[in-house]
């Protein structure tokens, strides 16, 4: 469990995420908790319940990326799901225990990769023998198990040596060598049908124990079919049942689940089937929400402890159309501050990963220089929230599509122009959005 302090979480999501500081107080705090929970007595932690989290602002702002970089520095299981995805039992579409089931893949694969890592070491080493195996095939008498010492085994083990050392030089990378690999198709398909998620699993579980993977033979070049055996050793050293158990104990005590569109499910001030239907989503989600036990394949499941994060922008609704019992669940609530000019602009210069510095790594590998000036990206800002303003307000988003026009044309001169510096100022700019400034018709259509 991840060890920062709330206020070094904060410092690590200002990295990312522009403004919004209540918001990342309170999941901040909510991480913290986690880990102080884990210090008591397992008697009182287990009475402990996470405080889910509410969110409500327009798109956006932040809300999906805050809860994914938060997942990301605890090391947890994340998975984000629509709850517009869902509907309730006896309807055709997804079972809401599909998404414990489809977290506790996300948490093995996490814990699978994590261990990867830790016999990566081994792997290799082991990878390098038996390739080494393949490029130079042992004696009948050695592959017996028969000891022979003799000038021809010096011999050999001299070969093999060199044959090692022009491996690891690169020489013999475009070799082609025979390697077993799995054939791909050889489990049975199970016809996929919706809300049947859990029969599905344990159909597909049996029939792989039925018809186990069946290998063939392909032809690759040596670097390739290192790579290959590394990850047959790499499987063949990790023990699945202890990734399978950690994997359990991990999505159960700090697995995150991030419900987008919760307001969708609100069948506020209307009737009939349609809103039924959301309710019925909403009361199936209550028990997985509340604390309960879901079969996965790899085992019983419990989510008492999983950390639920919804957001919705609640434009047609409000938090209070939920369900009572639903709503009482996700006693911390958090508003998220529509973006201005000012948040536009740092959102162009702060982050590690801004726009600005995508699109002049992106073009310097066509030999192509892009240089800001603090005018050009404050009329960028400008424009973005003055878009937002007239039409759909669609918060951050807004700036991919500016951008994108902005640099349309040297993106497509950029292989035919010779090593350069191109400067974006705010004449650049208004040239290239001059066009949308002037049609507010196209405006809407275009941005």
């Amino acid at each position: 469990m991840n060890t920062l302090t709330p206020r070094e979480i904060v410092s690590e999501l200002d990295k990312y995420i522009v403004g919004q500081t209540q918001a990342k107080r309170m999941v901040a705090i909510a991480l913290r908790n986690r880990w102080r929970r884990r210090q008591l007595d397992p008697e009182l932690a287990e009475e402990i319940a996470p405080k889910n989290i509410l969110m409500i602002g327009p798109t956006g702002v932040g809300k999906t990326e805050i809860a994914r970089r938060l997942a990301k520095l605890a090391g947890s299981p994340f998975i984000k799901v629509e709850a517009t995805k869902f509907t309730e039992v006896g309807y055709v579409g997804r079972d809401v225990e599909s998404i414990i089931r489809d977290l506790m893949e996300i948490g093995v694969n996490l814990v699978r990769q994590e261990e990867e890592v830790s016999v990566r070491i081994k792997a290799e080493a082991s990878a390098e023998e038996r390739l080494l195996d393949v490029l130079l095939p042992t004696k009948p008498l050695e592959s017996a198990g028969v000891d022979y010492i003799g000038p021809e085994s010096q011999a050999a083990d001299s070969t093999r040596e060199k044959l090692r050392q022009l491996w690891r030089a690169g020489k013999l990378d475009d070799r082609l060598v025979e390697v077993e690999v799995s054939a791909s198709g050889g489990g049975m398909q199970v016809m996929s049908v919706p809300g049947m998620e859990g029969m599905e699993m344990q159909m597909q579980d049996m029939f792989s124990k039925v018809f186990p993977k069946r290998k063939k033979t392909k032809k690759v070049a040596v670097k390739y079919a290192y790579e290959i055996l590394i990850q047959s050793e790499c499987e063949r050293l990790i023990d699945m049942d202890k990734v399978h158990e950690t994997a359990r104990e991990r999505v159960q005590e700090s697995g995150i689940v991030f419900l987008d569109e919760i307001d969708k499910i609100c069948g506020a001030n209307s009737s009939g089937k349609a809103d039924v239907s959301r309710e019925g989503v909403q009361r199936d989600l209550l028990p997985i929400v509340e604390g309960s036990t879901v079969n996965t394949k790899y085992g019983m499941v419990r989510s008492d402890h999983i950390l639920f994060i919804a957001a919705g922008a609640f434009h047609m609704s409000k938090p209070s159309d939920l369900v009572p019992e639903l709503q009482g669940r996700f006693p911390l609530r958090v508003e998220l501050s529509a973006l201005t000019k000012e948040d536009f602009y740092r959102i162009l210069t702060e982050p590690q990963n801004a726009l600005t510095v995508q699109y002049k790594a992106l073009l310097g590998t066509e030999n192509v220089d892009i240089a800001y000036t603090d005018e050009a990206l404050l009329e960028i800002a400008r424009f973005a929230q003055k878009i937002n303003e007239e039409t759909e307000n669609i918060g951050a988003r807004r700036l991919y599509t500016i951008m994108e026009k902005i640099v349309s044309d040297l993106s497509f001169d950029a292989p035919d122009m010779e090593a350069v510096t191109v400067t974006i100022d705010k004449d650049y700019v208004a040239k290239a959005l001059h066009d949308v400034q002037e049609d507010r018709d196209l405006t809407r259509y275009i941005l």
